[in-house]
């Protein structure tokens, strides 16, 4: 039987339970905080540092086989009985020559070097080399990328927050208006109608203020998503749009250097170079291959020592090795053009990428340079716009203007306002798309 005093902790528990809730974390974050913190959380950017580290293995791997190697091997082996090895003179009778050893252990001890592979063993580690700096370079890419992309971000969380600031002011005003329209029209100096147009207005606004709120929260989802934390974090932005005049040099040299130092450029140089080394690679099969290779034996019995006796024995031998593939169909022939069509493909790939980062560089400067030039209109555009309004509100308020006056007014105020976040916000952002298009 359930006792009285536990259905009663039972009831508290339940009652209070929501207050207990786990809150939210909120953290607060200039943009450089925030690419440090998505840096570090980067699933994405992990898997291409293990990529690096993949290839870097597998060039000491290659480095490692042009070395000599020792390899231990042992053994026993039990046999079956057979009638020992026996010789009959006549007169002298029988004799055993060899006994039977019923019971055989071995141990050897093999050294391999190789002396001359036709080339295979050096160009092997050229092209795990070349592409292992290649793996490299797509690191760098991948974190100039999520850069990017977390600026992005944060950015289009700033920029949302100052649209909701301005769907704020301006329902906020329209308040304003609608009670100074009402008393107008108590004292009977404005229409109900134009009364009504107010308040359309007021419900028109009050739902771009409800979308506003919305994009708060999708953007700062987003930016949660990109920095790899939870999604209900609350973040707190630090920084501001300064609106600092970045100086950059003229477009031809910016796309020199850009294709100078982009990670894409980079990776691609170094996997035609290995396409390059793969080529020397294929060719290796018309060579001889020579080695040497040496065994330590220690055995019972070991085989070399006759007559056979029931004890350990050691023994070595030490030689050269010689190979040449004769004929295998033009196999080796066939596998070089491959390896020299591999080394066009990445050749032209090379050329596209340059192609395609000129375009970029080319694009994201015009880009930058028009963002620029619209903060001043845009500013100008909101001090034209304010005073606007105030010449408006005034005249309202004594009965001079309509209330369509004054809609427009204050549209065109928060017009000039969202232009202006926008211009700021995506000068930011453009000059955050320049850098990384010039590989800074």
């Amino acid at each position: 039987m359930i006792r009285p005093k536990l259905i009663f902790m039972l009831l508290l528990f339940s009652i209070f339970l929501p207050e207990y809730k786990i809150q939210a974390q909120k953290i607060s974050l200039t943009v450089d905080n925030a690419v440090e913190l998505g840096l570090q959380n980067s699933k994405l950017l992990h898997s291409s540092l293990m990529k690096v580290k993949s290839a870097e293995a597998k060039v000491r791997e290659m480095n490692a086989m042009r070395l000599p190697s020792l390899k231990l091997s042992a053994g026993y082996r039990r046999l079956s009985e057979v009638d020992p090895f026996t010789v009959t003179i006549p007169g002298m009778g029988s004799f055993n020559i060899s006994q039977v050893i019923l019971n055989n252990y071995s141990a050897q001890l093999s050294l391999f070097q190789p002396i001359f592979t036709g080339f295979r063993l050096s160009s092997n580690s050229e092209l795990n080399e070349q592409l292992s700096n290649a793996a490299a370079e797509d690191y760098n890419k991948d974190k100039s990328d999520l850069v990017f992309n977390i600026k992005t971000a944060y950015w289009n969380v700033f920029k949302a927050i100052q649209f909701k600031k301005v769907m704020d002011e301006t329902v906020d005003q329209i308040k304003a208006h609608l009670a100074d329209a009402k008393n107008l029209a108590n004292a009977g100096m404005m229409t109900n109608n134009d009364v009504l147009k107010i308040e359309v207005q007021l419900s028109n606004t009050s739902y771009q203020q409800i979308d506003a709120d919305n994009g708060v929260k999708l953007a700062s989802v987003s930016l949660c998503n990109t920095l790899g934390i939870p999604l209900n974090t609350e973040i707190e932005i630090l920084s501001s749009a300064n609106m600092s005049s970045s100086q950059f040099d003229e477009l031809k040299k910016l796309v020199n250097d850009a294709i100078a130092k982009r990670s894409e450029v980079l990776a691609a140089d170094a996997r035609v170079k290995a396409a390059e080394a793969g080529i020397t690679l294929a060719k290796s099969s018309w060579y001889p291959q020579l080695s040497v290779v040496g065994n330590y034996y220690y055995s019972k019995p070991n085989q070399r020592i006759l007559p056979t006796r029931d004890q350990f024995d050691a023994t070595w031998d030490l030689g050269l090795n010689l190979s040449l593939n004769v004929w295998d169909w033009l196999t080796t022939k066939h596998q070089t053009d491959q390896a020299q069509a591999q080394a066009s493909q990445a050749a032209d790939a090379m050329g596209m990428i340059k192609d395609g980062i000129t375009l970029e560089v080319t694009q994201n400067y015009l880009s930058f340079s028009q963002a620029k030039r619209k903060i001043e209109i845009a500013k100008l555009s909101v001090k034209q716009a304010d005073e606007n309004m105030r010449i408006t509100s005034e005249r309202f308020k004594n009965g001079l203007a309509t209330s369509s006056e004054v809609i427009d007014a204050e549209t065109a105020q928060s017009t000039a306002k969202v232009n202006y976040t926008n211009s700021i916000v995506d000068y930011e952002l453009a000059t955050a798309r320049l850098d990384k298009s010039i590989g800074k």
